[in-house]
């Protein structure tokens, strides 16, 4: 008798953590590149790490389109190969590459031209223009290394290789901080590129991670084909990739909605205030990102099970990911909480950073822990297909609902109305997340 997959007989609880603990463990490392990278930009003064911070809606965008095509592609290889169709899984994986390259093409083509004007909404100052001018045309331009490297990084944990995805991702990212100072300050006889040298340390990151990735795979053998053959014109594969890629790209996006509005709301009262949230989204990677590593490695047994008919796996995965997130985002409460100026001083921050700084973590960290639910129950979603409810509750943690209260709490209570909208939003989409997963198929999903 043919041996069972260990999706589907391994302990939920082992098999959790071995699928997830790498991913979690490579987006820490990751998470600290974005810290250490916005501490050197903040050694060139706070209007540098300003000019950083406007980026991020154009950044979060590529990132946004590249995670959103690879996840439909992860969710359909996963389908697949739960229910033993080979060809399928292998023509997923291709179509999803191939989907990659064309948005790579979108993307580069469309910032060449609406790069400047989309920043030029936000600041008057000439230095601060200039210099996320010169970030954002190259992360942009250059950010093929990024698409293709999470394509590649989704293909294998479609799969179940978390590991390589892990050292594949810790590579890119160890790279990426080793050059930072280099470039940004000129070490070893390098010119000092000062902001642009972050941006050029992120692509050469980036794209050393997708050429690792690609090496990797045709030096070993995995349980997935890349091969042109694959590449068929098949618009019901490519419309089912998006049935929820397509969702999770508008999930995606809400950051660099939200952001870009509040970014706007924000600089009425002061653009210390912006620098305050590019920061904090830096931050905050910290929490989500290994909650982020805990959903990609959940997405894959929760495919594998929902397509073999095993239900009570299904829930068990879900139990246990609800149980770990919620513990995560404690801990981020009690340290966002106890230590924020410690925090804010390690960018350097001046008096008015820190103040704005210490007040806007500790509002928004209120709502960590209710995000668990709309974090977790978004990525379950996914794995289960359903990606109209992942856009539901992610439309309200970000935009329905955060957005609006944001511009009415401003108006009666300042900054700290901005902030408070982020608590708000994240109560009221964990509400909804739990009604709409007891809701389907009977609510034998649904862990409460």
């Amino acid at each position: 008798m043919e041996k069972k997959n260990e999706l589907q007989t391994k302990p939920i609880g082992r098999l959790l953590l071995s699928m997830s603990f790498p991913v979690m463990l490579s987006m820490l490392i990751q998470s600290l590149y974005n810290i250490i990278d916005s501490i050197y930009v903040s050694r060139l003064g706070t209007n540098a790490l300003t000019a950083v911070s406007l980026a991020y809606p154009l950044q979060n965008i590529i990132i946004s389109v590249a995670v959103g095509t690879s996840v439909g592609m992860s969710s359909v290889i996963s389908i697949y190969k739960g229910a033993g169709n080979e060809e399928k899984a292998n023509q997923a994986a291709v179509t999803g590459l191939f989907c990659t390259g064309i948005s790579y093409i979108v993307i580069a083509v469309a910032g060449i031209f609406f790069i400047k004007p989309f920043l030029q909404m936000f600041t008057e100052e000439p230095f601060i223009l200039e210099e996320a001018c010169k970030y954002t045309y190259i992360v942009i331009c250059a950010s093929f290394g990024c698409l293709f490297q999470l394509a590649m990084e989704k293909i294998f944990q479609g799969i179940g290789e978390m590991k390589v995805t892990m050292y594949l991702m810790a590579g890119g990212c160890i790279i990426n901080i080793i050059l930072d100072p280099i470039l940004i300050f000129g070490l070893f006889g390098v010119p000092a590129m000062g902001v642009s040298g972050a941006g050029i340390a992120t692509v050469i990151g980036q794209i050393s991670a997708a050429v690792l990735s690609f090496v990797v795979y045709f030096r070993r053998d995995f349980a997935i084909s890349i091969h042109p053959k694959y590449l068929k014109k098949d618009k019901k594969m490519i419309a089912q990739i998006y049935n929820v890629g397509i969702p999770s790209i508008t999930m995606m996006l809400l950051p660099s909605v939200l952001v870009t509005v509040l970014n706007k709301v924000l600089a009425n009262f002061s653009e210390v205030h912006i620098a305050a949230l590019g920061v904090y989204y830096k931050l905050q990677t910290f929490i989500y990102m290994p909650v982020n590593g805990l959903i990609q490695g959940m997405r894959p047994i929760i495919g594998f099970n929902y397509g073999a008919g095993e239900t009570k796996r299904v829930k068990a995965v879900i139990r246990d990911s609800l149980l770990i997130t919620s513990g995560i985002m404690v801990v981020g409460t009690i340290v966002a909480m106890g230590i924020p100026k410690q925090i804010f001083q390690l960018f350097d921050a001046d008096k008015f950073l820190l103040q704005a700084g210490v007040t806007a973590l500790r509002i928004i960290s209120i709502g960590f822990v209710f995000s668990a639910f709309g974090v977790i129950y978004t990525g379950i979603f996914e794995a289960l297909g359903l990606g109209k409810s992942s856009l539901c509750v992610s439309l309200l943690r970000q935009f329905i609902v955060t957005i609006p209260a944001a511009l009415i709490l401003s108006m009666y209570f300042g900054v700290n109305g901005v902030w408070a909208a982020f608590p708000i939003g994240e109560i009221v989409a964990a509400i909804v997340a739990i009604i709409l997963l007891k809701k389907y198929d009977g609510g034998k999903y649904s862990p409460i």
